[in-house]
């Protein structure tokens, strides 16, 4: 089924005189503007910024192609697959190991992107912006128009239903399941589509891990979703900025990056893999059929010159930043790991066993569960009353049931041993124990 793009982007064909400048341009002929007004070409650039503008709504092509060889040389992911095939990460106790059911034997799934060597990154097949939330911006203006869809999971940052209501567009939920691991109900979002509301959807929108649940894509589910997008002729969005930092992984996760059999936009961005939200660079990576990709890449392309490429400034900082992230991603991995750690052994210790863990396969925030009877609301306002801290409860997230505290990995050990043991006494103390 054909791949539904959105009315609002104006693809009509070029006047003559655009059609001309095209021509010329194919053919390898320069031509002078009577109407250029880029001052970088008429020697007023500053020094601070002594470049030409090109004005490439990609990004600068330089900065494209660096990235283009970071992502196919695969440095971050290669360390990210050692961590996980290393079994990095606690085991997890007798208690938290539940029945047999809660642990998914080993998949071998006969679906061949699983373990599939995709072809190198072209560079373009990059669009680099400000954040993975611009990215989601951008793709919801080019595949749904007012009134349609996307799937989003829950739990899940509401960021997504936020940036689609900014859009016009509307988000349908299909939930998380949980076992003692995550997984997702393919078959529920298989009748979903089917059903008269499945025709408004117009992407499937995948957190690889999610967050806060922790959860890969397992490579079961993969076959099924991008086989029901392929069907539903529907766009899958893969957002993978926690990809790297793997906790307890299942075995065959892979990235949706590059996936071939379905049109994909992966998102990622120095925000997580540099721990450095201030350093504002994303990218999406277009892959699938080379018809849905060429057409979506046109469509993309006047998106991206409407909202103007990525500054030269940060794009020139570009190449040194990616030659700083293995290092980065390391670094901000073992503190993570060390932490999570930490958390299984406070709870372990912990005499009245009242507080534990959910299974976190990857990412850098955890979710607590607390005794059930204790009210979410009063927990966190019992932490800043008594603790001078505050946290994010389950129902931030659309968890289905009461009892549940966010948790980050990031904080310095002493700090994050504080926190636990906080969240340890004051519930503790809500129960009078």
């Amino acid at each position: 089924m054909t791949v539904h793009f959105s009315s609002r982007v104006d693809i009509s064909a070029p006047n003559p005189i655009a059609a001309a400048e095209a021509q010329a341009k194919a053919a390898g002929i320069a031509l002078g503007k009577l109407n250029d007004s880029n001052p970088t070409r008429h020697g007023l650039a500053p020094a601070l910024v002594p470049s030409v503008y090109t004005a490439d709504p990609r990004g600068p092509r330089h900065a494209r192609e660096s990235l283009a060889t970071f992502l196919s040389e695969g440095c971050v992911a290669e360390a990210g697959s050692r961590a996980a095939e290393s079994g990095n990460g606690p085991v997890p106790s007798a208690g938290q190991q539940g029945a047999d059911s809660s642990e998914p034997k080993k998949e071998t799934s006969t679906d061949p992107t699983a373990d599939a060597k995709f072809p190198a990154v072209a560079a373009d097949d990059l669009y680099l912006l400000s954040s993975t939330s611009e990215a989601y911006s951008w793709l919801i203006k080019l595949l749904c128009d007012p009134g349609d869809a996307v799937l989003a999971p829950k739990p899940g940052y509401p960021l997504i239903e936020s940036i689609a209501r900014l859009e016009g567009v509307e988000t349908v939920e299909y939930q998380l399941q949980f076992d003692g691991s995550w997984f997702i109900d393919t078959a529920s979002i298989a009748e979903l589509l089917d059903r008269a509301e499945g025709s408004r959807i117009r992407a499937l929108v995948l957190i690889n891990p999610n967050n806060p649940s922790g959860s890969y894509v397992k490579p079961s589910e993969r076959e099924a979703l991008v086989r029901l997008c392929r069907e539903h002729g529907i766009a899958l969005i893969a957002d993978e900025v926690f990809y790297d930092y793997s906790l307890e992984p299942f075995p065959g996760n892979a990235r949706l990056a590059g996936e071939p059999g379905v049109l994909t936009f992966a998102l990622d961005g120095f925000s997580k893999m540099l721990a450095a939200p201030h350093a504002k660079v994303g990218w999406i990576q277009v892959s699938g059929p080379s018809e849905d990709v060429a057409e979506a890449k046109r469509r993309l392309d006047v998106i991206a010159d409407d909202y103007l490429p990525m500054s030269d400034i940060i794009a020139t900082m570009i190449p040194d930043l990616l030659a700083v992230a293995p290092a980065q991603t390391a670094r901000t991995a073992e503190r993570v790991r060390g932490n999570f750690a930490r958390l299984h052994e406070l709870l372990d210790a912990d005499p009245n066993g009242l507080v534990s863990v959910l299974r976190a396969e990857g990412g850098w925030n955890v979710l607590l569960r607390v005794p059930s009877v204790i009210d979410e609301n009063e927990l966190v306002l019992r932490l800043i009353t008594d603790h001078r801290l505050t946290g994010q409860p389950g129902y931030f997230f659309d968890m289905e049931s009461n009892g549940y505290l966010a948790v980050s990995l990031l904080p310095e050990p002493g700090e994050f041993e504080r926190n636990i043991r906080a969240v340890l006494d004051t519930v503790a103390a809500l129960l009078g124990c």
